[in-house]
C-alpha cells in the first residue's frame, strides 16, 4: 500500500519495507528496504537494469509494488526521464505544474484570510493551518527560487516559450529548476546531473545539501554522490539476493561493498572446500563397502555388518545439509571489454580550420587529430559542444571554415540521446548494423545483460539503451571516437572501466562532458574550451 500526506520538510519521511516488483515476468526489485527522514539524502546505485528507476516510481506512487509497503509524508517532487507536459505547453505551464502545491497553499491562505476577516466560525483554526502550510513550503519565495535556479542551471526563463522548441537538455533544466524552487519536502531525482554544465552542477549540489527534507536520487555522477549522499542503497546482487543499505555516504558504500564481496567470496570458498572434503569422505566410505571393510575385532556382529553403510549414510546427510545451506557463487560484475580499435596510419586523420555554425557554434574551431590523440571539449551549455562533434562526424556542414578527413577514416559518434529504432531487439539491431568480420559480438563487449539483448529496444531502460548505443559505436571499430556526455545513464563501475579504456585505445578520442569525475580522470588530456 502507499500513503502520502502533507508534512513540512522537517517532518518529511519515506519508508519502504520489503518491496518486490516484477516486470515482464522478471523480478526487478527483491526485498528493498529504505528509510529516509528529514535531512537524509539517499543514493540508489546499481548496474543498469537493476531497478533504480522502478524503485523511484514505487516511492513516488506511480507504480504499485507486487509486495511490500510504502509510506510517505510530505509533498513529492519527481524528476524522471519523462516530462509531464506536451510540446505545445510552455515553460510557464511547466512552472505551474511543479509549483501546484505552492499555488494551492497560497489560494487556501487567501480563502482562510477572507474567512477570518468575515468572522466565520472556525476561521481561526483554518487560518492557522493555512499559514503553517505556506510557511512550511516557503511559498511566497517559490517563484524567486525558481528564477534563481533557472539562471544557475542555464535554463530558458521565457515563460511563454513552447517546450517543443527546446532541446531535451533545456527542457530537463527547466524542470529541475522548478523542482529545486518548489520547496517539495520530498525530492525523487533520476539522473539529475544529465545536461548540466559545471555551474549547474555546483548549484544542484549546494541546493541538495541544503534541502531540509528528504532526497532520494539515482545518479551515475560519482562526484555528486560523494558530495551529497548520506546513505546508499545498493541494488546489485548480494549473498542473499537482497539489496544492501550502507551508511557513511558514498565512501562508506565503496568500502562496505568491497567488504561485502570479500565476505561473500570467502564464504563460498569455505563451502567449496567443505564440499571437496565431503566428496573425499564419501569416496572413502564407498571404497570400504566395495572392499568388504569391517571394523576392528571386539565390536558386535550387527555393528560390524552395518558400520560401513552407516558411514555412507552419514556423509550423505552432511552433504544434504550443505546443499540446503549452499551459498551461490558470487556473480562476477559485468565487465566491459573495449574492442581493439584500428590505427589508421595517416599522419592526420581529421583537421578543421576556423569552423563555425551560425547560431550554434560561434567559437571558431581549429584542430587536428592523429591516431592516439586525445581532446576534451568543454564549455557551458549552449556553447556548441554537441554541434562541434556533429560537424567532426560529417553530420553537419560548417557555415564558415574548412574540414578535411583522411580517406577511408571511420568516425563513430555517441550522441547525447538515443535514436535507435525501438521495434527490433538489441541483438537484431546489432547484427544488422555490425557486419564487419573483425567486429566483436554484442556479448563480447560486456555492455548489455543477456536478457536485455532479446528485448525490444523500446522496452529497455534508458541506461540499457545507452549501453546499446555505445556498443554500436564501438563495434564499428572507428579510427576516431566522438563521445558526447558518454557517462549519462551509465553505472559508476562502467564509467570507471570506460575511462580507463579510452586512455589506452589507439583510436583518436574527442570527449565532450560535464562529468566532474570524468574530467578529473582525463585531467592530462588537452582541452578545447568553447564560449
Amino acid at each position: 500500500m502507499s500513503r502520502s500526506t502533507f508534512a513540512p520538510a522537517r517532518a518529511a519521511h519515506v519508508r519502504a519495507v520489503d518491496v518486490h516488483v516484477s516486470l515482464g515476468g522478471r523480478a526487478v526489485l527483491t526485498g528493498v528496504d529504505l528509510v529516509a527522514s528529514a535531512g537524509d539524502r539517499v543514493a540508489v546505485v546499481g548496474e543498469n537494469g537493476r531497478g533504480k528507476t522502478t524503485l523511484l516510481r514505487v516511492l513516488a506512487g506511480r507504480l504499485t509494488a507486487d509486495r511490500g509497503e510504502v509510506r510517505r509524508a510530505g509533498g513529492i517532487g519527481v524528476a524522471d526521464q519523462q516530462l509531464p507536459l506536451a510540446g505545445t505547453d510552455t515553460v510557464g505551464d511547466l512552472v505551474d505544474v511543479e509549483l501546484a502545491d505552492v499555488r494551492a497553499a497560497l489560494r487556501h491562505l487567501d480563502h482562510a484570510t477572507e474567512a477570518l476577516t468575515e468572522g466565520r466560525p472556525g476561521a481561526d483554526d483554518r487560518y492557522a493551518e493555512a499559514l503553517a502550510t505556506v510557511e512550511a513550503l516557503d511559498a511566497w519565495d517559490a517563484d524567486r527560487r525558481v528564477e534563481v535556479s533557472l539562471a544557475a542551471l542555464g535554463a530558458v526563463d521565457d515563460r511563454t516559450r513552447a517546450l517543443g522548441t527546446l532541446s531535451v537538455g533545456q527542457r530537463h533544466r527547466v524542470r529541475l529548476a522548478c523542482l529545486l524552487g518548489a520547496g517539495h519536502p520530498v525530492l525523487l531525482l533520476d539522473e539529475p546531473t544529465n545536461h548540466l554544465d559545471a555551474g549547474g552542477l555546483d548549484h544542484l549540489t549546494d541546493r541538495l545539501r541544503a534541502h531540509p527534507g528528504v532526497v532520494v536520487l539515482v545518479s551515475h555522477d560519482r562526484a555528486l554522490l560523494a558530495d551529497v549522499a548520506t546513505t546508499v542503497v545498493d541494488l546489485d546482487p548480494s549473498v542473499d539476493d537482497r539489496p544492501r543499505v550502507y551508511g557513511g555516504g558514498y565512501a562508506g558504500y565503496v568500502e562496505g561493498r568491497r567488504a561485502e564481496r570479500a565476505r561473500w567470496a570467502a564464504l563460498h570458498d569455505e563451502q567449496v572446500a567443505e564440499r571437496a572434503r565431503l566428496a573425499g569422505d564419501l569416496s572413502a566410505a564407498r571404497d570400504r563397502l566395495r572392499d568388504g571393510w569391517r571394523p576392528d575385532k571386539g565390536h558386535g556382529k550387527h555393528t560390524r555388518a552395518t558400520r560401513a553403510p552407516g558411514l555412507v549414510q552419514a556423509v550423505h546427510r552432511r552433504q544434504a545439509d550443505l546443499d540446503a545451506q549452499a551459498v551461490p557463487v558470487p556473480p562476477p560484475p559485468a565487465r566491459f571489454t573495449m574492442p581493439e580499435l584500428p590505427d589508421h596510419g595517416a599522419t592526420t586523420l581529421l583537421r578543421t580550420e576556423d569552423v563555425t555554425i551560425a547560431g550554434r557554434l560561434s567559437t571558431p574551431c581549429t584542430l587536428a587529430l592523429a591516431a592516439r590523440d586525445r581532446l576534451v571539449v568543454t564549455g557551458p551549455n549552449g556553447a556548441g559542444k554537441s554541434t562541434l562533434l556533429a560537424v567532426l562526424a560529417g553530420e553537419l556542414a560548417p557555415s564558415t571554415g574548412t574540414l578535411h578527413r583522411a580517406r577511408t577514416v571511420r568516425i563513430g559518434r555517441l550522441a547525447q540521446e538515443s535514436d535507435v529504432p525501438g521495434r527490433r531487439s538489441g541483438r537484431q539491431l546489432f547484427d544488422e548494423r555490425v557486419t564487419d568480420e573483425g567486429a566483436p559480438t554484442l556479448a563480447e563487449l560486456g555492455l548489455l545483460a543477456e536478457h536485455d539483448t532479446h528485448r525490444r529496444v523500446g522496452e529497455l531502460s534508458v541506461g540499457a539503451r545507452r549501453r546499446l548505443d555505445l556498443a554500436l559505436v564501438l563495434a564499428a571499430r572507428p579510427h576516431i571516437l566522438l563521445l558526447d556526455e558518454p557517462t549519462n545513464h551509465l553505472s559508476a563501475a562502467l564509467v570507471d572501466e570506460l575511462a580507463a579504456a579510452l586512455g589506452a585505445t589507439p583510436a583518436a578520442v574527442v570527449l565532450a562532458t560535464h562529468d566532474r569525475q570524468l574530467l578529473r580522470d582525463t585531467a592530462s588530456w588537452p582541452r578545447l574550451e568553447l564560449r
